[in-house]
């Protein structure tokens, strides 16, 4: 009959450089590093045995608590959604079972959660940026968010809330676009509301609250600029249709139609 084969002792533990972190050595030769909660978990001291089954359940402890102080090193600071730490600690090249088990951990402890995760970002964004509704629900889901979350967090970004922010990007656009015709201008601050991501009824409620001002100098000084490039470039066509032609694109581009007219008759005129 065989002779049953020893099972390894532990004869000697001890510290890395790196606070926390152990090494254990079995029979006097280093087997393998450790941390401190682990070590503790499993309470390790000097003559435990160690089988091959036991090892291998403390290895699998120590990934997931490396995992795990990676995971809270990525969140010191910051919240962060499920999906951002796993893909950080994917990046690290840890185990896919060890990811699982290391969110569950994060879970249970309540360091991470998406939903609590999304509604202080809506209320940072409305807060800090110029941003609405509909890109903030488009970031939340590239963070890995659910709908469900997402629903519940934008009611921290109410209707009331999204008029005024807007309000205050209209008048800036307004600004912005103060050389173009009024129905331009209009339609240039609606364009920038909904890129920013604010719903045609918030952007309805918003325009309908502004006075929109043009400066008559600057359109005008715009109009005699957009006349003479759309002249010069119908100048090939006979001079009824280069007027026709000239008239249907300026209207287009929101310029009263009796401006229009007067610049070309002084056109005829000067011609």
């Amino acid at each position: 009959m065989a002779e049953e084969k020893a099972i390894p002792k532990v004869t000697k533990i001890t510290t890395q450089k790196r606070q926390g972190r152990y090494n254990v050595f079995l029979d006097g030769h280093y087997a393998f590093p450790i941390s401190e909660d682990v070590m503790i978990k499993f309470r390790i001291f000097k003559g435990m045995e160690v089988d091959a089954q036991l090892q291998a359940e403390i290895l699998a402890a120590d990934d997931v608590s490396k995992a795990y102080n990676r995971a809270l090193n990525y969140l010191s600071g910051h919240l962060r959604t499920e999906q951002e730490i796993e893909q950080k600690l994917r990046e690290n090249e840890i185990p896919e079972a060890t990811i699982k088990t290391t969110l569950k951990k994060l879970r249970a402890l309540h360091l991470v959660d998406d939903l609590q995760y999304a509604q202080s970002y809506v209320r940072t964004i409305a807060r800090t940026s110029d941003k609405g509704p509909i890109v903030i629900r488009r970031n939340l889901r590239a963070k890995g968010v659910l709908e469900n979350d997402i629903e519940t967090a934008l009611t921290e970004y109410p209707s009331a809330a999204q008029v005024e922010n807007g309000g205050d990007i209209a008048q800036k656009l307004s600004q912005r676009y103060r050389r173009e015709p009024v129905t331009k201008m209009k339609q240039k601050v609606r364009q920038g509301l909904m890129t920013k991501g604010f719903s045609g009824e918030i952007v309805d409620q918003i325009l309908a609250k502004m006075q929109f001002e043009p400066d008559p100098e600057l359109e005008a000084q715009k109009l005699a600029t957009e006349f003479e490039k759309v002249w010069r470039r119908n100048r090939r066509y006979p001079f009824a249709q280069r007027k026709l032609r000239t008239k249907r694109t300026l209207f287009t581009k929101g310029f009263s139609i009796d401006a229009i007219n007067r610049l070309i008759e002084q056109q005829e005129n000067s011609d």
